[in-house]
């Protein structure tokens, strides 16, 4: 498989295939998600369109980066998530990083969203779709951070179908400037709990695609051994 690792911004083209990788904390968010019950994430392009869909579906759980703020229903926090009930709903969620990567590759032929926890079940994906080119799209800290790097390149080696060690790339992912911001509070809408929550292996059986249901980008759970959307984990 030939792995491009590419910003946002150096996107000059849309790829064929693109993994969007966001590890703290918009993808584990959107995979804990999935797993307490939620049918779909629609990304949002911004923080104004996340709040008119809320106005036009009051009951859309909307979520954002940063501290609570009026007209959102929680923040983007993995530890502040995995007690919540979302069966059947629909999220919106919108990012500093992750949604922004996600948008930037919508006309792809195949979009995957990917953080540790889905690492296995998104690489799966990728072998069965035989995916000879994939573009990695490292979205944190304009392409240059590591937890998503790390997470990219572990991807992208079982993808191939390499045997691989996950220890040096959850290290690399857990000594992070990310991890470090979360862990002293420099980052609002945390819980203490997320950095150990964004380094869980393989903690879900799906990997989530998104996908242009006019108008919207829509994120959906892909058991790729069903070859089904399904959460089967409720992540208890």
């Amino acid at each position: 498989m030939d792995a491009r690792f590419l910003g946002i911004a150096e996107l000059a083209e849309t790829p064929s295939t693109a993994v969007v990788v966001d590890v703290m904390r918009a993808f584990t968010v959107a995979a804990w998600a999935f797993a307490r019950g939620a049918e779909k994430i629609v990304l949002a392009e911004s923080l104004d369109e996340a709040l008119a869909l809320k106005a036009r579906h009051p009951d859309w759980v909307t979520l954002k980066d940063g501290p609570p703020a009026a007209g959102f229903d929680t923040v983007n926090s993995p530890g502040l998530l995995r007690s919540a009930d979302l069966a059947g709903q629909t999220v919106v969620q919108k990012t500093t990083a992750g949604t922004v990567g996600a948008l930037a590759v919508k006309e792809a032929s195949l979009v995957l969203c990917a953080a540790f926890v889905v690492a296995e079940a998104t690489a799966r994906l990728l072998r069965t779709r035989e995916c000879g080119s994939v573009t990695f799209v490292v979205t944190g800290d304009d392409g240059r951070a590591e937890e998503d790097l790390a997470c990219a390149q572990y991807i992208a080696q079982r993808a191939s179908g390499a045997r691989t060690d996950p220890t040096e790339f959850l290290r690399r992912a857990g000594t992070s400037r990310a991890a470090a911001e979360l862990a002293q509070g420099v980052r609002q809408g945390a819980h203490a709990d997320d950095v150990a929550l964004c380094l869980e292996l393989d903690r879900f059986p799906f990997a989530m695609v998104a996908a242009l249901e006019e108008p919207l980008m829509v994120l959906r759970p892909y058991a790729a051994d069903a070859g089904e959307a399904s959460a089967k984990s409720r992540g208890e």
